[in-house]
């Protein structure tokens, strides 16, 4: 799915910061698309954009309220709809990543409908997906994977690009979860995909391309984590890299949500993540380590970074300290 951009982010009754994370995510990494924030009576959240109504963020060019808010159980309050409902009368179309869908609300779809507007959910596809086939196509992709869920995978793809673009270089971040989607302003959710298809939905959004382009693909999952394995492995074979880059946050002290599971070491994961990628990409290679260094202090993660980097002869990074500079030199 593809978002019409500029954004007027859309905060409601956030109560802290962290339930606005997809907001902050886009305003950090697309500022630029960012014409302001709309907050409720109540918002905790403040995303340091101007403070913007429906109509006077229409009057600017705003194209799209994108509701950045991930609540408990993804649902859509009922104080948001007069808000939501104005934007649509005025020409703005609505996107969201929440569980509950903004289209499956009777008076949004409605308006929707009447005024020719778009309400992209972006959790949940909006076309469907061939089988994955696994030949050989143009173009050079890189996959971050990592060793468990929410440890920087999507954070260190961007920074990637990012660094590319700064060279000159040809790149474009292709977005696999809703966060993501919303700062590239289109992608696959690919957790939402019917099992059979993640493949074949990685092949889509990564299709031939010249000798020259990257796709620097977000990873979702970890293929040692029991619940999201599958999605780890389908994106794995559909994406088909030739470079991945590891990612690990080494204070965890077992699996996401899974208490008592300890993380794979370092070395099983990149060896698992090379043998499954040898079978759509045989030439699969490493291209550098990406640790979270968030929870350690400085002297900790430099020397963390030291260790790791001489360990597998690899540059490693932390992207917000230290920049990802070393694994592109590796590109």
């Amino acid at each position: 799915m593809e978002l019409r951009t500029p954004y007027l982010i859309f905060l409601g009754d956030a109560p802290d910061q962290l339930a606005a994370k997809t907001a902050a995510g886009v305003a950090h990494w697309r500022r630029e698309h960012c014409i302001g924030q709309l907050r409720l009576p109540g918002c905790c959240a403040d995303l340091g954009l101007p403070e913007l109504t429906i109509d006077e963020a229409a009057a600017q060019g705003a194209r799209t309220v994108l509701v950045g808010i991930a609540n408990r159980g993804g649902t859509i309050a009922e104080s948001w709809e007069a808000p939501l409902a104005r934007a649509l009368d005025l020409g703005l179309d609505l996107a969201g990543g929440l569980h509950q869908r903004l289209a499956e609300v009777p008076r949004l779809a409605a308006l929707a409908a009447r005024n020719g507007r778009r309400i992209s959910d972006v959790r949940h596809p909006d076309r469907d997906f061939p089988i994955a086939t696994g030949q050989r196509r143009r173009g050079r992709r890189l996959l971050t994977v990592g060793t468990d869920c929410s440890v920087g995978k999507m954070y260190t793809a961007l920074a990637i690009e990012d660094e590319m673009r700064r060279r000159g270089m040809n790149a474009a971040f292709r977005a696999t979860g809703q966060t993501g989607i919303m700062i590239a302003g289109g992608g696959v959710s690919v957790d939402a995909v019917i099992a059979d298809f993640i493949a074949g939905a990685a092949e889509f959004l990564t299709p031939e391309s010249d000798d020259g382009h990257w796709d620097i693909v977000e990873g979702q999952g970890s293929l040692f984590h029991p619940s999201y394995a599958g999605v780890s492995l389908g994106l794995l074979h559909g994406a088909q890299p030739e470079a991945i880059v590891l990612c690990h946050e080494p204070t965890r002290p077992h699996m996401r949500g899974l208490p008592g599971r300890e993380l794979p070491t370092l070395a099983d994961c990149l060896e698992a993540n090379l043998a499954a990628g040898r079978v759509t990409s045989p030439e699969i290679r490493c291209a550098g380590i990406s640790i979270n260094t968030a929870g350690l202090s400085t002297s900790v993660a430099e020397s963390l970074l030291s260790q790791t980097a001489d360990a597998f002869g690899l540059p490693c990074v932390d992207p917000v300290r230290s920049g990802v500079a070393a694994i592109v030199d590796r590109l």
